[in-house]
């Protein structure tokens, strides 16, 4: 099964819809963390977001004029994000031992630019630079402690490497997120069988929505970008401010 970047259809889930539902989900799940705990429903929606924040990346990395200025903007957003999604995680200004998801994106794009620069290259010298610097970039993914970590990075990396073959797309997001991601799990009997079953598993759920894409901006284009950006930030401070009014 092979898809294109642009599908020319007019069904389908555009980028902006795409968005907004990434947003929902994220809101959900915030939402689940802090305000409104017991309902686990929102926080498995909520495991669609992240896939489709880095589908997203992917996209605009193809489409983008100037890849500095785009990562520029993910480092200048991220940096702003981090005392909010301190306050919101940790309870604390500080927290060198977890950093915001838009660290996780930045960190995708300087991935995805080398895995994209490795094509081009020519000799082995020149490629074996391009394989050391993404191997130092997914090493960031472990040690400089982003949400969602290497899988974060390497999920973004997937969607690149396999953005026209989705077969490979659902083995490779249900390797990262069933089998390689450590988080919380919920019971389930299944043909008679009783096994734990991680939560993450759920963002497999986001590929149906991904795939639905048909490669048109929407409403919103850079409007709803930025609102995304400014959002993402103040939504946190919003919820921690929350959480310490009703605790």
């Amino acid at each position: 099964m092979k898809q294109t970047g642009k599908d020319n259809r007019s069904f389908g889930i555009d980028a902006g819809m795409l968005r907004l539902l990434a947003i929902l989900f994220m809101l959900l799940d915030h939402l689940w963390a802090t305000v409104v705990r017991g309902n686990l429903w929102m926080t498995c929606l909520g495991r669609l977001a992240f896939p489709i924040f880095a589908f997203q990346l992917c996209e605009g990395y193809r489409h983008t004029s100037d890849y500095r200025r785009y990562g520029l903007r993910l480092l200048v957003f991220a940096l702003l994000s981090e005392i909010p999604f301190n306050l919101f995680y940790a309870g604390s200004v500080f927290f060198p031992f977890h950093q915001n998801v838009l660290f996780t994106l930045l960190l995708g794009l300087l991935a995805i630019r080398q895995a994209d620069e490795l094509r081009r290259e020519e000799g082995i010298k020149k490629k074996s630079l391009r394989c050391l610097a993404l191997l130092l970039i997914l090493a960031g993914g472990v040690l400089l402690f982003p949400d969602y970590g290497l899988m974060g990075v390497m999920t973004v990396l997937c969607f690149f490497v396999f953005r026209n073959h989705r077969l490979f797309q659902l083995a490779a997001m249900a390797v990262l997120n069933i089998f390689a991601f450590e988080g919380q799990t919920i019971p389930v009997s299944l043909f008679g069988l009783a096994f734990d079953f991680p939560i993450q598993g759920f963002a497999l759920l986001a590929l149906p929505l991904i795939w639905l894409y048909n490669g048109e901006k929407g409403l919103g284009g850079k409007g709803l970008r930025l609102f995304w950006y400014i959002f993402y930030p103040l939504h946190m401070l919003v919820l921690h401010f929350i959480q310490l009014l009703v605790s």
